[in-house]
Formats: structure tokens, C-alpha cells, sequence
């Protein structure tokens, strides 16, 4: 009697750890059955605040046919404030910037502080396109840096901080005034 009594004690503590122990690796497995790959990758019922907002391209001024309108649109307001040469374009100078807002918070940064445009974009973007900018304290290499960093290095006495806040408030306000 003493005998059985301890097997089912034995029994009785074991069995409940051994079925916990496999239901835990059985969890971590994910949906399974008919639907799971569905299950799996549904966005609907995410718990990420990222995937709740929705992003809208069409109307984002970057979006490639809604940036060449801008640019286009730009063009002569960017002329007349001085900002390009007679014969330059917006979408010329913007071309190594991936957002529209950085190239024109670029642009009015070099003329508010008397920097060369060409300068400033090469080190903000890291991208030296044909354009000579031998005369430039450019940083080393091709690294993109930021609009505060670029103008640090390029004009050292300047407040690179508040300059930079003015040139990108500037270029929003460029971007208001042709309704992107």
C-alpha cells in the first residue's frame, strides 16, 4: 500500500509539469491550421501604433509625381527670392535630396548665412555631383551629415542651431505657399 501510494504521488506531481512544460512550447509555435499564415500577418489587429495610422502616398509631396509638380511650381518663387539662378531649376538642385523640404531648407540656410549652395548640399547629402565644389570644406568623404553639422563645418561662427530651425521653418512655409 505504502508501495502505490508513493507511485501516485509521483505520478500525480509529474504528469501536471511534463503537460505545462509542453503547452509552453506549443505556444510559442504561433496560429497553426487552415487560415494561420492569414492570422499571422494581418495588420487589422496589430498591437504595433505604427501600423494604426495610415499613411496616404498620393498625397505626399515627395511621392515622385507629386515632387516633380512641386518642383515645378517652385521654380520661379525660388528664383525670385534668390535662391536660384536664372537658369537653374528646382528639380536640377534637389536632385540628391530625398525629401523636398530638406533641399529647400538647404537652399535658403546658404543664402541666409552667404554659404555656397553647391557646398552646403554636398555636405548635407553626401552626394558630390558634377558641380565643382573643390573651394569647400567638405567633410570627409562622401558621409551625409546633418543641415546643423554641414553648416558647423562650413561656417564655424554662425549659430548653426538657430539657423538651421529658421532655413527649415522657411521651407515649410515655401511648401504652404504653393499648397503641397
Amino acid at each position: 500500500m505504502k508501495k502505490s501510494l508513493h507511485i501516485f504521488a509521483i505520478v500525480l506531481f509529474v504528469v501536471p509539469i511534463s503537460l505545462t512544460l509542453g503547452a509552453q512550447q506549443v505556444a510559442a509555435q504561433g496560429p497553426a491550421g487552415s487560415g494561420a499564415a492569414a492570422a499571422a500577418q494581418d495588420g487589422s489587429h496589430s498591437l504595433n501604433p505604427i501600423k494604426w495610422v495610415k499613411k496616404d502616398p498620393k498625397n505626399s509631396v515627395d511621392a515622385s509625381g507629386n515632387r516633380s509638380d512641386a518642383e515645378k511650381k517652385l521654380t520661379p518663387s525660388l528664383r525670385a527670392q534668390g535662391l536660384l539662378g536664372a537658369n537653374a531649376t528646382a528639380t536640377e538642385a534637389c536632385e540628391p535630396f530625398l525629401e523636398l523640404v530638406e533641399c529647400l531648407a538647404v537652399m535658403h540656410a546658404s543664402h541666409n548665412l552667404g554659404v555656397d549652395f553647391n557646398c552646403l548640399r554636398a555636405d548635407s547629402t553626401g552626394v558630390h555631383t558634377s558641380v565643382d565644389i573643390s573651394g569647400c570644406k567638405v567633410a570627409d568623404g562622401e558621409k551625409a551629415q546633418g543641415l546643423n553639422k554641414a553648416i558647423r563645418q562650413l561656417k564655424p561662427d554662425a549659430n548653426a542651431k538657430q539657423a538651421t530651425k529658421d532655413a527649415e521653418q522657411q521651407a515649410k512655409d515655401d511648401l504652404k505657399a504653393i499648397g503641397a
